[in-house]
């Protein structure tokens, strides 16, 4: 659209969608800006020289009049498809479901990573609110390197099955091979023959497994003053780890495992780390109708190209899975559902991210936010029963 007929529009149909046009605004009321009123003393305290200022401290605030949406609860009713188990005491749990209420998630699924007692405590800690969490559970690697290994992991993944477990997850390879949180299987990747009859049987008894490679590609590049995601790289750095399968062969890895095994449902969380290059995401889901890729926690890395990304949402609509793994915080989900909502441009939310870059809204038509927030969740979940085999 021509950008004057766009000004014209904008002012009536932004009404209509309840956001307040940027020159109709109370602009002392914008909390992206500075607050004029503030005390000298309590100014100067915060500034330094900007010889000074370090890339962790930087805090830039949006000085744009421009429209900022509040999007207190989901369009549509939600199925958070990746989450864990951060709420703990029964009181923690029941917080965490008001929460839930309060915006528009219907269900959550919990991705333990765990398996025997571990599983079972937080399976039972659950256990109140059997509608609306989902518990997911892990592998045990025990014995990965030893001869024979498999019929022991076998076990336990069926005994998981049998008390309560839905899917597998989160599973995790950045590179050194497959990660639990009690157990380092380095050297043996999703693709490894070992892995084989452990994802045969998660089809054969309808668990989908959601599967964790690589990292963001900022973690891989130089730390160096070209890094446009150093604030977030430097943290969580692969750089600088010997013997590391590359972010290129970690994308192979999963394609790998997926086309061995094609009648079990996988999910590549945090769009297979490919955020950075969405073009090789979307040929690896044509290729594999079994895969799905959910977006949790890359709110941040996509929301800066909004234009490339609402395309992206477009075209694989019903191949994308809302997810939040951030906690279960209210404003959390507010910033996903206003990126995901809303056409608000240049807002920071650099605590929750840990980026310096600026965010976008991408304003997805209603047709697509139902697929990506429940529909797709629920294709999967509801397809489940058909698959079990004893």
């Amino acid at each position: 659209m021509e950008r004057r007929s766009f000004l014209k529009t904008v002012g009536t149909a932004g009404l209509a969608a309840g956001v307040t046009p940027a020159w109709s605004m109370n602009y002392g009321a914008n909390r992206q800006s500075p607050d004029l009123g503030a005390s000298s003393t309590e100014n100067a305290s915060e500034k330094a020289s900007p010889e000074k200022i370090l890339l962790k401290d930087y805090r830039p605030r949006s000085l744009y009049k421009i429209p900022i949406t509040e999007v207190p609860k989901a369009k549509f009713p939600v199925v958070d498809m990746h989450s864990h188990a951060y709420a703990k005491t029964p009181e923690e749990i029941a917080e965490r479901v008001r929460n839930m209420d309060e915006v528009g998630i219907a269900k959550t699924i919990i991705l333990t990573d765990a398996h025997g007692t571990a599983f079972d405590e937080i399976y039972r800690s659950h256990a109140a609110y059997p509608d609306r969490f989902e518990l997911w559970c892990g592998f045990d690697y025990r014995g990965y390197d030893q001869p024979g290994f498999g019929p022991q992991a076998l076990l336990a993944l069926e005994q998981c099955h049998k008390a309560g477990a839905q899917g597998v997850g989160e599973l995790h390879d950045k590179g050194k091979g497959l990660v639990s949180s009690t157990m380092n299987a380095f050297g043996m990747h999703p693709d490894d023959p070992r892995m084989d009859s452990l994802f045969e049987r998660c089809g054969q008894l309808g668990m989908p497994v959601n599967l964790h490679v690589a990292d963001p590609i900022w973690m891989y590049e130089a730390m160096d003053n070209k890094n446009d995601g150093l604030m977030n790289a430097f943290e969580w750095r692969l750089d600088n780890q010997p013997g590391i399968v590359g972010h290129s062969g970690m994308i192979d890895i999963l394609e790998n495992t997926v086309k061995k095994h094609s009648g079990t449902t996988f999910i590549a969380c945090h769009f297979a780390n490919l955020d950075y290059d969405l073009a090789r995401l979307g040929q690896i889901l044509e290729r594999h109708p079994n895969l799905y890729a959910d977006i949790a926690a890359r709110y941040a890395e996509t929301a800066p190209i909004p234009r490339f990304v609402s395309q992206f949402y477009a075209k694989y609509a019903d191949r994308l899975l809302y997810g939040t793994d951030m906690g279960f915080d209210i404003p959390m989900y507010r910033v996903t559902f206003r990126i995901l909502e809303t056409l608000d441009e240049h807002f920071y939310e650099t605590d929750m991210f840990s980026y310096h870059w600026s965010l976008n809204g991408f304003g997805l038509p209603d047709e697509i936010l139902q697929k990506v927030y429940r529909t797709n969740a629920e294709k999967i979940l509801s397809s489940r029963g058909k698959q079990v085999r004893a």
